[in-house]
């Protein structure tokens, strides 16, 4: 359950911290205190969009803490799916907000919005206000069906979905297949083309790469010449700028001393080493250039080369081994043009067989939820009799979609008739806006206890109601904070009365500021807030009185029912 909220700079809140109980937590105030800021700060950690304005004027950043103490050992298992290991129990969830961008944390380990956001689904529900206007959707009611039946409906849902993609590919692949004589006969021209020039053109891996290196060379030609002959001159023999010339003198005239002195001898025998290096170099200078070809024709010919294989890859691929794959690829279609008949029936053949296999998934897939239905209908009924729906009728009504889709051929629509001799209808056809509240309240009862989720948390759940069906309702909150913590915004008295723990939202002025604080109710304290819900700005003994009984008799049904 979540034991400790702790929200700072984050709208009208400075700095909160609040410590909720188990069972039935309510949270009451004035309109506009911040009960929904409150909430916010929740769905935030449920992966909520956050905008730069959400942060409180004058800071540089927003923070909520969420720490929950997991004693399901379904949630616990879940979480452990998720990567993320309990400390003593305990999970702290932790989002930062700051200008355009937000830090989360679980367990005070970095991580996305998403894994946070799937963490915190493991923990608590949310019902916002208007949360149920989704139930006249279709698609929600059948989504709602598939998370009460879930460790059925789900493997089952999963092979519809591998089945309506096998089937979906099948069509695809038919579909590209499915062209005309005269459009197939354009298309073998075209691959004919196109196989010719690739063949034509006799390309060898690295030709190009080889190519471009001859023609820069010719390209430049001339200037290569010169420079040569300019280096020919600097190192060699034949003229006394020479550098061989000079060194070959050296050489001499460092031979006629040594013989005075023997340490002259190893410094000589470098320096002869240096002139036949030199000399080597200058016989291969002067075949190299001797060698040199820069005829016009040789370059045309390079040049025309090099143009053929770029104009191939602009069309075809970035290097001669791509366009050579790509005629291979081209010849397999030309290959499958030449089989037509037989790979279209062969596409056909497999489009059936996907078609089959995707009927026979669909169809246990149907025959699983409808098994389901049945007993959430019965729930549904009796959940909805707790909520003051004297004579209700309900049911799951199936038809079938005209096309497969990845979630099956089920089109199922929710019926309702809340008053004795009327027949059932769809439910946006019957019911106000208060009834679907209650609607949501028996279906978010009914799916906590599948799937174990300790913390529920309901905003206004008492839009559209007032007198014995409020009372009913209060009562129902009560049973479910029996199994589970309840965290509850409401305006109803009678819903606030239920309360194991009640907390007072409040906004006040400090100097030029607004600021929202929350603080626990407790006895005489609860009650006054309970005859403020009463009794308005004016709280006259009456109401006080009424407020007090009030609150006894709640304690009465909480104590008989705990009988």
């Amino acid at each position: 359950m979540l034991v400790h909220l702790h929200v700072k700079n984050l709208a009208l809140i400075e700095d909160i911290e609040v410590e909720f109980g188990p069972g039935l937590n309510i949270l009451t105030g004035e309109t506009g205190a911040g009960k929904s800021i409150l909430l916010g700060s929740m769905q935030l950690i449920l992966g909520g969009r956050s905008t730069r304005d959400m942060i409180r004027a004058g800071a540089s950043y927003a923070l909520v803490e969420l720490l929950f103490q997991v004693e399901n050992p379904r949630a616990e298992e879940a979480l452990g799916e998720l990567g993320v290991e309990l400390e003593d129990g305990q999970i702290l969830l932790t989002r930062k907000l700051m200008d355009g961008r937000s830090i989360n944390k679980i367990n005070g380990e970095t991580c996305t919005v998403s894994q946070m956001k799937a963490a915190a689904s493991c923990l608590l529900d949310i019902h916002g206000q208007h949360e149920h206007q989704s139930l006249l959707y279709q698609d929600k009611q059948l989504e709602i069906l598939d998370a009460y039946g879930k460790d059925e409906i789900y493997p089952a849902r999963d092979k519809v979905q591998e089945a309506y993609r096998a089937y979906r590919k099948c069509m695809q692949e038919l579909k590209k297949l499915d062209t005309d004589e005269e459009q197939r006969n354009r298309e073998r021209a075209f691959l004919e083309f196109e196989i010719n020039e690739i063949e034509t053109a006799q390309l060898r891996p690295g030709e190009d790469e080889e190519l471009e290196t001859l023609y820069r060379k010719l390209n430049n030609g001339k200037k290569i010449l010169e420079t040569l002959q300019s280096v020919r001159d600097l190192t060699g023999y034949d003229s006394a700028q020479g550098a061989g010339d000079s060194v070959g003198m050296a050489v001499r005239e460092l031979t006629r001393v040594t013989e005075f002195d023997s340490q002259l001898e190893s410094m000589s025998g470098t320096l002869q080493e240096v002139d036949s290096l030199l000399n080597d170099f200058n016989r291969e200078l002067s075949s190299y250039v001797e060698d040199l070809n820069f005829d016009d024709e040789t370059f045309f010919e390079t040049e025309k080369r090099l143009d053929l294989i770029n104009n191939l890859k602009a069309k075809y691929g970035q290097s001669i081994e791509e366009i050579q794959k790509y005629g291979e690829r081209q010849k397999q279609k030309l290959s499958d043009l030449d089989r037509y008949e037989e790979l279209f029936q062969e596409a056909r053949e497999n489009l059936l067989k996907s078609q089959k296999k995707l009927e026979e998934v669909s169809y246990a897939l149907s025959e699983i939820r409808q098994k389901y239905s049945k007993t959430l209908t019965d729930k549904i009924i009796e959940g909805l009799k707790d909520l003051n729906f004297l004579d209700v009728q309900f049911r799951i009504d199936f038809k079938r979609k005209e096309e497969y889709t990845a979630g099956g051929f089920d089109n199922i629509e929710y019926e309702i008739s809340t008053n004795p001799g009327e027949s059932v209808k769809p439910l946006g056809r019957i019911v106000s806006g208060g009834e679907l509240s209650r609607i949501m309240l028996a279906i978010k009862a009914i799916l906590a206890d599948r799937d174990q989720i300790e913390t529920l948390i309901f905003d206004e759940i008492d839009t559209g109601i007032s007198g014995r069906t409020a009372q009913k309702v209060s009562e129902k909150m009560s049973v479910i904070g029996r199994h589970h913590q309840v965290l509850c915004i409401t305006h109803l008295p009678q819903i606030a009365a239920m309360a194991d723990t009640h907390f007072e939202i409040e906004k006040h002025q400090r100097g030029t500021e607004t600021i929202t604080e929350i603080h626990p109710l407790e006895g005489e304290d609860s009650i006054q807030e309970l005859a403020r819900l009463l009794g308005g700005a004016e709280i006259t003994q009456a109401v006080y009185q009424n407020a007090k009984e009030m609150k006894e008799l709640a304690q009465v049904h909480k104590n008989t029912r705990l009988k």
